[in-house]
C-alpha cells in the first residue's frame, strides 16, 4: 500500500533530518546564514516540521496542529535539542496517521487546495515526500558549508 511506502520513506528521511541536526558540533550554526543560503537548517527543520504537521497531521489526521509558517522562517536560536524533539514528534505523527488512511481515500482530492489546482491525495502525500527530500538536501549541504 503507497502509505506503508510513503510512511517509511518519510519516517526514514525525518531520521536522516535528525542525525543532520545532531551533527551540528556548534549549535549557533545551524542558525548561520552563509553568502547566499538565505534559510539555515535550523528554519528549514521547523519548515519541514510545519509542512508535515499540517498537511499530514492537521489535514488528514485531525490533530489539531496549527502551522505559523512565518515563524518557521522567523525563529532563531531554538536548542538543538528542541528541533530534535518536534523532529521526533513528526516521526510519531506520521506512522500514527499515514497507516490509517484507507487506499480509497488516497485517489480523492486532497482536502486542501495547495498547488495550483486540486490534485489527489495520493499525488500531494508523494509532492510532500519529494518537499522532505529537497530541504533535507539543503540541510545537508549547509551543515557541510557552515560547519
Amino acid at each position: 500500500m503507497l502509505t506503508t511506502v510513503l510512511s517509511s520513506i518519510i519516517t526514514r528521511d525525518l531520521q536522516k533530518l535528525k542525525l543532520e541536526i545532531e551533527s551540528y558540533k556548534d549549535e549557533s550554526n545551524l542558525w548561520r546564514i552563509e553568502k547566499n543560503i538565505a534559510n539555515p537548517a535550523g528554519n528549514l527543520c521547523l519548515h519541514l516540521v510545519g509542512n508535515l504537521n499540517l498537511y499530514i497531521g492537521a489535514t488528514l489526521g485531525h490533530t489539531g496542529y496549527r502551522r505559523d509558517r512565518e515563524a518557521e522562517f522567523a525563529l532563531k536560536n531554538i536548542p538543538k535539542s528542541e528541533l530534535i524533539k518536534k523532529i521526533e514528534a513528526t516521526i510519531a505523527m506520521v506512522n500514527q496517521v499515514l497507516p490509517n488512511l484507507k487506499e480509497e481515500f488516497l485517489l480523492e482530492d486532497y482536502p486542501l487546495i495547495v498547488l495550483k489546482e486540486k490534485t489527489s491525495t495520493e499525488f500531494f502525500l508523494v509532492h510532500l515526500t519529494a518537499h522532505l527530500s529537497y530541504h533535507l538536501g539543503q540541510v545537508n549541504y549547509h551543515r557541510r558549508l557552515v560547519d
